[in-house]
């Protein structure tokens, strides 16, 4: 479980350029302690990790370290094939990029797993479709979706008839809900899609959402605060 919990912890910081021990915290489901213990234990090892103080501070790899151990176990393949092609990614507009993906991962496996791996995927259906209609707003999302990407701002139309200009930090979707986490103003707010008539790409450009601004940190904040859970998917 350690030696699972440390590679998770080398290739989150691979592929995060930099992360702070709160965050690694969070995504490896453990204690701010233990991320201390196993950073040092990464660096007794002779993996090149350190970490500075500051706004900008966290742990870093140093540039161009690059891990060898990215070898997939036999249950992690089987994942591959049992997540679905459809669903969130394609309402976001990466439904053919996420699939791509998946199938250049599963040729890279070798012959004998990647056989049992779609095997085991072919008994389990999980659907994320719904038989109601999409949910209000969605046809919102490629024009959000790009703008997250791209650091750009948006003139987004309110359904009470006032436009403001947001800055997209991120999309959450929660039970079946979207919802586009934008900075407005000095603010950060939550605005669900359905309540956005309207969205139009601006030329204007942030340049990131604020130092110490986690999206799913801060969701989960509201969310606590709101009397909600927690459970949603965000971007």
């Amino acid at each position: 479980m350690r030696a699972s919990r440390l590679l998770s912890m080398q290739l989150l910081l691979q592929t995060r350029d930099r992360m702070t021990a709160r965050q690694l915290a969070q995504e490896l489901e453990t204690s701010v302690r233990t991320v201390y213990r196993d950073i040092a234990s990464l660096q007794a090892a002779g993996v090149p990790v350190y970490g500075h103080g500051g706004l900008d501070g966290g742990y870093r790899l140093v540039d161009g370290y690059r891990s060898r151990l990215t070898g997939l176990t036999d249950c992690e393949a089987e994942t591959l094939f049992m997540l679905p092609p459809q669903g969130p990614a394609t309402d976001l507009g990466f439904g053919a990029e996420a699939m791509a993906a998946r199938l250049k991962m599963a040729a890279a496996l070798p012959p004998g797993m990647g056989e049992r791996a779609a095997r085991i995927g072919q008994r389990f259906l999980l659907d994320a479709t719904s038989w109601e209609p999409a949910a209000p707003g969605t046809e919102l999302l490629p024009a959000l979706t790009q703008a997250v990407k791209e650091s750009t701002a948006v003139r987004a139309a309110c359904s009470d008839g006032t436009e403001r200009t947001l800055m997209p930090y991120g999309i959450v979707l929660e039970a079946g809900h979207w919802h586009t986490v934008a900075g407005c103003g000095h603010d950060i707010r939550a605005y669900a899609l359905a309540e956005l008539a309207a969205v139009r790409p601006s030329a204007a450009r942030f340049v990131e959402p604020p130092a110490g601004f986690e999206l799913r940190l801060w969701w989960s904040a509201r969310c606590l605060t709101e009397g909600q859970g927690s459970r949603v998917y965000g971007t």
